[in-house]
């Protein structure tokens, strides 16, 4: 197994671990720092194992974190139509 998949499984252990603790912000932090964190493992994964692994390993992240990609979602969606 490449590296770049054990650093991506290591990161869904901890984005899970980091989701069974309690948050007083609604494990917002957590999910600002999983992101920063998953984005550099995820270009990893594209660079080492293709595109079609890395979408894979992209949509299990966007699973994980699914409340920031429909906050991310709803304000560019907000953005392109301001009256809608």
């Amino acid at each position: 197994m490449p590296a770049s998949l054990m650093l991506a499984c290591f990161w869904g252990i901890v984005a899970n671990l980091a989701a069974m603790l309690p948050s007083r912000d609604n494990h917002w932090t957590s999910a600002y720092l999983l992101s920063a964190s998953g984005l550099p493992i995820l270009g990893y994964v594209v660079w080492e194992s293709g595109l079609w692994v890395g979408l894979l390993v992209l949509l299990a992240m966007m699973s994980v974190l699914r409340w920031p990609v429909l906050s991310l979602w709803r304000w560019l969606r907000q953005r392109i139509r301001p009256g809608a």
